[in-house]
């Protein structure tokens, strides 16, 4: 420390600062005292030059006969002490020597910046498997923690400033934080259910929990936990109890998996067993509206016929009542009988009229059909879905079922005249159906030939 020049009143005047490197809580004193040599290294006299760096504060600690006062000077600051800018200072000293005259302090500077680490280690003690009470495993821990002082004020309500030492502030902190650490840890493979001979696979996750927990833990000592590592927690692999707990833990794993295997595969299993019940519904679903397409189709051909029929039947029916009518000379004296032969005609010119109606309209009928070109005959295919026979379907029905997936351009098909069965992408009918145009399919092995169509003649020959 520096001596500046004198003051007016003859004392000399302090260079009141802190040049320490790593400290929590530093004393100043001025330069030559020792330690608790005399009450004069707690006079300043105004005037003296305070110098406070950013991420410090300076403390002056008045002692009173009620207790003692602070004034805190935070940093950055670099002036001369005025009363000015200690409110406590103001209050308790008189100023009957126009400033000049020195008063009593203790002066402390308190790191706000820097951080503080801890390591620490924790030798062997219990801890049980959840599975397994009775085989207690000694585990230790190693690690390192991290704390900051930031609220000056509480520290200072909590720790004496007087002869601080950092040292013994890191050893009672330690204790305590050990403690807790170790509770935690013990508590762990139970909390998390997770298996004891597997704690020194899961450090990163088991310090996390710790700091978690301990968050706040240090605020019985004015400082804050920045930060918990633990580097390794290690089981001792010598007790006999670790081998033992080892092998039951490696029987119920593998018991575990052996159990989920078969659930996977059961689960599999159902899962093929729905895919082909639903596949099956949907073919037979889709073969009950083949056959109803047809049936309709079917009935809207000969719908003309059968009412045609149904007339002639009509006919049929009033020619047969004239015959049987009351000859026109009929009666029992063989003359003439007026009303049969007026009813006769009456019928006769009806059945007459609704013959030439029914011819007329069969000539229309015959005429538009003349006009219009026959319907084309729709192409029916049968498709070989997973070696199974289906069909046959039309080219909307192939068309939805190439849409859902069912029919691929590598699929195999067959209608009435073809020779053999061919791949859905070389059927030059039915290429529309795939989109970008499929490039001509080799033909199948022949350890995949499709089973043989029913049907005797239109049976195709078997693919080599």
């Amino acid at each position: 420390m520096a001596l500046f020049g004198k003051g007016k009143g003859g004392g000399l005047m302090n260079v009141i600062r802190c040049d320490e490197e790593q400290y929590l809580v530093w004393k100043w004193r001025p330069l030559g005292q020792d330690v608790n040599s005399t009450s004069r290294e707690n006079s300043i006299r105004y005037g003296s030059s305070l110098r406070v760096k950013d991420g410090e504060v300076a403390v002056f600690v008045y002692k009173q006969k009620d207790g003692t006062v602070q004034d805190f000077i935070e940093g950055p600051y670099d002036d001369t002490i005025k009363t000015a800018n200690f409110p406590v200072l103001a209050s308790i000293v008189g100023m009957a020597f126009g400033g000049e005259s020195p008063f009593q302090a203790e002066v402390y500077f308190i790191n706000l910046q820097g951080t503080n680490q801890i390591k620490f280690g924790i030798p062997y003690f219990d801890v049980t498997d959840p599975n397994n009470d009775y085989l207690p495993v000694p585990v230790a821990v190693r690690g390192t923690m991290t704390f900051k002082l930031e609220d000056y004020r509480n520290f200072i309500k909590l720790n004496r400033l007087i002869n601080f030492d950092l040292e013994a502030f890191k050893n009672q902190i330690k204790d305590t934080m050990i403690r807790k650490i170790k509770g935690i840890v013990t508590n762990v493979p139970h909390d998390l259910q997770m298996p004891l001979v597997r704690i020194e696979t899961k450090v990163d996750e088991i310090s996390d929990l710790v700091e978690q927990r301990l968050g706040g833990r240090m605020d019985e000592f004015g400082v804050t936990l920045k930060h918990i590592d633990l580097s390794a927690i290690e089981l001792d692999k010598e007790s006999p109890n670790y081998a033992e707990l080892k092998a039951q833990t490696a029987n119920i794993i593998s018991g575990t998996r052996i159990k989920q295997s078969e659930i996977n595969l059961k689960n599999m299993e159902d899962m093929q067993r729905l895919n082909t019940q639903n596949m099956e519904e949907t073919l037979r679903i889709q073969r009950e509206e083949a056959q109803r397409a047809q049936k309709l189709q079917t009935e809207t051909n000969f719908i003309g016929a059968h009412a045609v029929n149904q007339q002639t039947e009509v006919l049929k029916t009033g020619m047969s009542g004239l015959g049987n009518m009351t000859q026109m000379g009929g009666g029992a004296g063989g003359g003439m009988n007026p009303a049969g032969m007026m009813a006769g005609m009456a019928m006769g010119g009806a059945l007459g009229q609704q013959m030439g109606g029914m011819m007329n309209q069969m000539g229309q009928n015959m005429q538009m059909g003349m006009q219009q070109p026959p319907a084309m005959p729709q192409s029916l295919y049968y498709v070989n879905i997973n070696n199974q026979q289906a069909g046959p379907f039309n080219l909307q029905q192939l068309a939805q079922m190439v849409q859902s997936g069912q029919v691929t351009a590598q699929s195999y098909v067959w209608k009435q005249g073809m020779p053999q069965w061919e791949i859905a992408g070389n059927v030059a009918e039915l290429q529309s159906l795939f989109a970008p145009a499929m490039p001509p399919m080799p033909s199948m092995p022949g350890g995949n030939t499709p089973p043989p169509m029913p049907g005797g003649g239109n049976t195709p020959p078997s693919i080599p």
